[in-house]
């Protein structure tokens, strides 16, 4: 299942998926499916072909508004396709349905309009994903036909952190050893294909949530944010001072007798049904661990006090006004919380349980976020501790900046968050600040500017490196921090880079599949998720998972020996993207490839966040 980093597959998976022998290459068009907006600039890309090779660009009604010629190869993409070449059809802005023909070649249809009709409703998908998500008794059926689930996760028995050892660092090196304590963690969403729940993506899923909330209002958006709030608030035990972590354990062990949540394929309802007691292998598949992020009162690690700090806050500034009362309860939990933040020998972040799931080393970047989203939600309550919550943004904002932190925007790293909103705190005035509104906001352009750097290199102008890893987180990431800087400074500089990240995640990629399930002309079949495969139709239809953003393309090393399909699943595997894997980069729409195909709540919530930020402005 979902393990994010590539160390922890090299061992077991080796070898590169090569695309069988071909006649001569010809050539495929590769373009946005969804669409552009009237006044963006549009570009295709031919996979294969020639430079200078015409180009039309024809109406619904087959009648061509435009011709030119494709410009000089990009790059090379692989063996097969030697040379990538750039069509600019900026010149068409009439709404309508349009197609891109180059010889023999038709592109997918896609549509010219304005941004909001355009991208209003992938911003709705995304959300449908997170309906599908959901564990415990609200659930949503939906087009999966959910049930409740876990509702063991009512009286969960928590447990002592695990050991693990092992060269990936996720193996089960003890048995595991209850506190005696009990928990109330029913409900929540499940993390990625599997079933566990953490509240490191949990936390960063409901703030991007909230933040495009406090964009533009959607109530099936703002149910879904609540939805996450309710599970938050109860993961942060106010009265002892604890921050639950996780819900259910990943890896299982033979030596100790029990599997773990990737060990099994079923439907989650199924885990309920479960007949077992204490010692059986399938118990902690029915009575799920609970793990802790601290011992009850003591400090807690500053990553994890920083979004969810910061999602309890964001909570406050939009019921402000309709709730005032609800409001300042949201602001107190996110102050006592943020004050619990350890900050010095902070040692190995808390994220999952191994923390080689999510192997985060940055933490300065939660801080700077959630004492942002403090000052401004004590800003809209009129609460005397503005100037404090703001200093402290600003101070860590400045602690953020001495690290050097090259990252950019996905679930490891939420500097770009932070420094959207501290940037407008900082216009308004913060005496005694550490940094200027300049510094954070030459911060962001840094982030886009390293992405744009990378991308001039890339026959697609893709940012994040395809033959690398987290490449569908980042290219969101890269989406929403353009929308963001350009909304934050006015400035427009980036924003044909957003539009071709935005590209690349919607078709433009040697693939020509969108990274969303349920979005454009081809999007992933065979998503890497349990009851999208159990209860959902593999080989086409309606009962998809709409919304669920996926990894995408990899490094090649990772896809080699996927084995058999997963006991108890269905079958699914499509071949039309072999032809197109290079050498080095694979995209596997194929049920074992969950390092390409299984979707995740992070992923997903930069993608709320980022189509709400281009559709609403």
């Amino acid at each position: 299942m979902r393990i994010r980093r590539a160390a922890l597959v090299a061992a077991v998976l080796t070898g590169v998926v090569v695309a069988p022998a071909q006649a001569a290459p010809t050539s495929h068009i590769r373009l946005d499916q969804v669409g552009f907006g009237t006044g963006e600039a549009k570009h295709a890309y031919v996979l294969g072909g020639a430079a200078n090779a015409r180009f039309s660009v024809v109406d619904s009604r087959g009648r061509t508004v435009l011709t030119g010629r494709t410009g000089a190869s990009t790059g090379s993409w692989s063996e097969k396709f030697p040379s990538v070449h750039p069509i600019d059809f900026s010149g068409v802005h009439k709404p309508g349905t349009y197609r891109i023909k180059v010889g023999s070649a038709t592109s997918t249809a896609f549509k010219i309009d304005s941004l909001n009709r355009l991208f209003a409703p992938v911003a709705h998908n995304t959300v449908e994903f997170f309906q599908a998500q959901r564990d415990g008794a609200d659930v949503i059926p939906g087009r999966l036909n959910r049930k409740p689930a876990h509702l063991t996760d009512r009286e969960a028995l928590v447990y002592e952190e695990p050991v693990f050892a092992g060269e990936g660092g996720d193996q089960i090196a003890a048995p595991l050893k209850p506190t005696g304590a009990k928990v109330d963690l029913e409900g929540g969403w499940f993390d990625a294909g599997d079933f566990v729940k953490f509240t490191h993506a949990s936390s960063y899923s409901t703030a991007s949530m909230l933040l495009a909330l406090r964009n533009k209002h959607d109530d099936a958006l703002y149910a879904e944010a609540k939805f996450g709030l309710k599970w938050l608030d109860k993961a942060w035990d106010e009265k002892t001072g604890t921050l639950y972590a996780q819900v259910g354990i990943g890896t299982g062990s033979e030596e100790f007798g029990f599997v773990g949540d990737h060990d099994v394929w079923r439907l989650p309802e199924a885990d309920d049904k479960l007949q077992v007691e204490p010692g059986d292998s399938e118990y902690f598949i029915k009575h799920r661990p609970v793990f802790r992020a601290n011992v009850a009162g003591e400090k807690i690690s500053p990553n994890l006090v920083g979004r969810v700090a910061g999602s309890f806050a964001l909570a406050a500034q939009i019921e402000a006004r309709k709730n005032p009362r609800l409001a300042r309860a949201y602001l107190d939990k996110a102050a006592q919380l943020f004050s619990l933040a350890k900050t010095e020998d902070v040692g190995q972040l808390v994220t999952a349980f191994p923390h080689a799931y999510y192997p985060e080393p940055s933490w300065t970047d939660d801080l700077e976020f959630g004492a942002t989203q403090l000052a401004l939600a004590a800003k809209a309550l009129h609460d005397k501790r503005y100037q404090q919550f703001a200093r402290a943004a600003a101070h860590w904002a400045k602690e953020f900046l001495a690290t050097g932190d090259p990252d950019t925007l996905n679930v490891y790293n939420i500097s770009a968050l932070g420094h959207a909103d501290l940037a407008k705190l900082l216009k308004a005035g913060v005496p005694g600040a550490e940094v200027t509104e300049a510094q954070v906001v030459g911060d962001l352009k840094r982030q886009l500017k390293q992405g744009a750097d990378a991308a001039k290199s890339s026959p697609f102008r893709t940012a994040a490196n395809v033959e690398t890893w987290d490449v569908g987180s980042r290219t969101f990431g890269f989406i929403t921090t353009a929308a963001l800087y350009q909304k934050v400074t006015g400035d427009k500089t980036y924003q044909t880079f957003g539009t071709q990240q935005r590209g690349f995640a919607l078709g433009t990629n040697a693939w020509g599949t969108s990274l969303i399930v349920g979005v454009g002309a081809r999007f992933p079949e065979c998503p890497h998720h349990q009851a999208a495969n159990l209860s959902g139709s593999p080989d086409g239809g309606s009962k998809v998972l709409v919304g669920a953003v996926i990894n995408g393309p990899n490094d090649a090393s990772l896809f080699g020996g996927l084995g058999e399909m997963p006991p108890g699943s269905v079958s699914c595997t499509k071949p039309y993207t072999l032809e197109f894997n290079s050498a080095k980069s694979v995209f596997a729409d194929d049920l074992r490839s969950w390092p390409s195909s299984e979707p995740a709540i992070d992923f997903t919530a930069t993608g709320v966040l980022g189509f709400s930020l281009i559709a609403h402005g």
